[in-house]
């Protein structure tokens, strides 16, 4: 069983940077796929940006040039780095660790962007 803590969410204003962590309790090293969702207020959760254990990364197009997603194994962290945010990037955020058959999700980091 592992834990993910997220944490770096935050309010902003447009323009501005966010750096979010996911802290996983035990060894991210085996998890072929880390990933960021979001959910904004009333619609439904969605795939913000993945990286695979190989270094793979892939972004949804409303964040690509924005956002990045890196993976330190050693610390057990996976981060989303966030920029030139936008009120449309409002959502609770999540992390999710995949290997197999095996599926966490963290608890959630509100990120506000402000006009």
């Amino acid at each position: 069983q592992v834990q993910l803590v997220e944490s770096g969410g935050g309010l902003v204003q447009a323009g501005g940077s966010l750096r979010l962590s996911c802290a996983a309790s035990g060894s991210i090293s085996t998890f072929t796929v880390m990933g960021w969702y979001r959910q904004p207020p009333g619609k439904e959760r969605e795939l913000v940006a993945v990286i695979l254990s190989g270094g793979y990364t892939s972004y949804v197009d409303s964040v690509k040039g924005r956002f990045s997603i890196s993976r330190d194994n050693a610390a057990n962290t996976v981060y989303l780095q966030m920029n030139s945010l936008k009120p449309e990037d409002t959502a609770v955020y999540y992390c999710k660790a995949k290997k197999l058959l095996e599926e966490y999700w963290g608890q959630g980091t509100q990120v506000t962007v402000s006009s």
